[in-house]
């Protein structure tokens, strides 16, 4: 039988909500940085010819954000990896002991993505001759642009009946550190799906510096890891409510090893709409 970790083995500071210090959105609010200064032309001012840009990855970049800024995140060894699942999900994976991928034999009771979604996703190569679906994906931060389509609503072709038929609080949210992730983990600078999409492989951390110098928000970006990913490299599991936390405390203790810290967290789990 599973026994939640005990909370006094932590010996970081924690919010009200179970969140190490400072990342809570709650009782932390993120500071959003004031926009640059607008600098206007002289009239003496010239022109000069703008040096033809070399072809590379296409990476998305925020609103009003240079093309040389700098990454103002914290380094990809202090980062989190965030996978969401259906609740119904997370029994299987927990009796298979690991997350597991598609290709690797997972069979999900909630299939969230299309068929299509899945045929592209088996069919992309990230560039060592390995597929899209032999990976496992997470997530830079629990906002991403996938998991915000799914809280609103699933509406476009990228999701499944199922999808569109379930509601954000019947997830979780299973986070655990990118410092677990080794030099094998490929980073995909967008939807993993897409036929456009550039992967980079062998080297997370540079390739993360990289988008965060595009993207500071880092939500297009996926993190593939090597199937399998146990369980117990998962540290946190965000859920929306406490009905939802004592369900997954159930499934903990139906099953050997400790539970990881279990959080509720509604902000997560709210559509954005």
């Amino acid at each position: 039988m599973g026994r939640a970790r005990t909370e006094g083995l932590d010996t970081v500071a924690e919010c009200i909500h179970g969140f190490d210090e400072g990342l809570c959105d709650i009782c932390f609010p993120r500071v959003v940085p004031e926009p640059p200064p607008t600098v206007t032309a002289t009239a003496t001012a010239t022109t000069k010819a703008r040096p033809t840009r070399a072809s590379g990855p296409r990476i998305r970049r925020a609103a009003g954000a240079s093309a040389r800024s700098t990454s103002t995140g914290p380094a990809f060894s202090k980062r989190r990896l965030y996978h969401w699942t259906h609740a119904r999900n997370l029994e299987s994976i927990l009796l298979d002991g690991a997350l597991r991928s598609i290709a690797g034999g997972a069979d999900p009771d909630v299939d969230t993505a299309a068929p299509l979604v899945r045929q592209l996703r088996a069919a992309a190569d990230v560039g060592t001759g390995k597929r899209v679906d032999a990976f496992v994906p997470f997530a830079l931060t629990p906002d991403a642009d996938r998991w915000i389509e799914l809280r609103d609503g699933a509406t476009g072709a990228a999701w499944s009946t199922a999808a569109r038929l379930s509601s954000p609080t019947e997830y979780v949210m299973l986070v655990l550190p990118a410092s677990t992730a080794g030099d094998d983990a490929v980073v995909a600078h967008g939807d993993a799906s897409a036929p456009a999409t550039v992967f980079s492989v062998d080297d997370p951390v540079r390739a993360v510096a990289r988008i965060s110098r595009e993207e500071q928000d880092l939500a297009a970006a996926e993190v593939l890891l090597p199937d399998p990913v146990p369980i117990d490299t998962i540290t946190l599991i965000g859920v929306p409510n406490e009905p939802m936390r004592n369900r997954v405390r159930r499934m903990f203790d139906a099953v050997e090893g400790a539970a990881p810290r279990i959080v509720v967290h509604p902000p997560w789990f709210t559509p954005s709409e």
